[in-house]
């Protein structure tokens, strides 16, 4: 029987788990919890990626919503602490990621949905691109700057989304240094983020709200698609 797709996936509870999870972020509280990260964690993720999953095929078919507790669109809420010099065993937050059908890990193109108390965020885009990447996207621009521009200043995702990360100090090599788009030249990352107040994000509707925002991103996505030759 499929899951439902009410749209009123997270809650309070959801938030407070989380909150908890902060300040007690050790295996033995996480143990005694166990069934609330079930129930405002495991459950209420896959509920909203069943309930996005029409969006996201929507704007293209060749990104991946996938309901799975392992190896879907959920992130683990396990940390590698192998060469973290924190060790706490878990994230504190919500991680979902719409990868592209080809992407094998968090650096691929992507849409994301980050749920934390108090620092909820949306992203599209591509977070620390390996350097042959981040160069053909360079090129991109060089050579299509007409269509970089219409995707980086469309006036729907400007309303929503605004593009950050890190940026080189200097010009890349190789590169032009008297671009009109010289700034994003130097960009390490081409991600845009829109900020969440946490009451949108426990109010009924939130599932259509995070669709309309992903959809404004597409241009941006088609662009750095078309720079890596992936299917958009």
């Amino acid at each position: 029987m499929p899951r439902s797709t009410d749209t009123h996936a997270f809650d309070r509870e959801t938030l407070r788990f989380l909150a908890e999870l902060a300040g007690n972020n050790d295996r033995v509280w996480f143990s005694a919890n166990k069934q609330r990260y079930e129930d405002h964690f495991v459950a209420p993720a896959l509920r909203f990626i069943d309930a996005l999953a029409p969006a996201i095929t929507k704007i293209s078919r060749h990104f991946l919503a996938v309901s799975k507790v392992s190896g879907g669109s959920l992130m683990r809420i396990y940390r590698d602490t192998r060469f973290a010099r924190d060790k706490s065993p878990y994230k504190t937050n919500i991680g979902i990621q719409f990868r592209h059908e080809r992407g094998k890990d968090v650096h691929a193109p992507g849409f994301y949905v980050h749920i934390e108390p108090g620092g909820c965020f949306l992203g599209a885009g591509i977070w620390h691109p390996e350097p042959s990447a981040l160069a053909a996207i360079r090129r991109e621009i060089v050579e299509q700057p007409n269509l970089w521009k219409r995707a980086r200043d469309g006036r729907a995702f400007n309303r929503h989304f605004a593009l950050g990360g890190e940026q080189a100090a200097k010009p890349p090599r190789g590169f032009p240094t008297d671009s009109p788009h010289a700034d994003d030249l130097r960009r390490k990352d081409f991600i845009a983020s829109c900020d969440l107040d946490d009451r949108e994000v426990v109010a009924a509707g939130f599932a259509a709200g995070v669709a309309k925002r992903f959809s404004s991103a597409a241009p941006l996505m088609a662009f750095l698609c078309g720079a890596l030759d992936l299917d958009f």
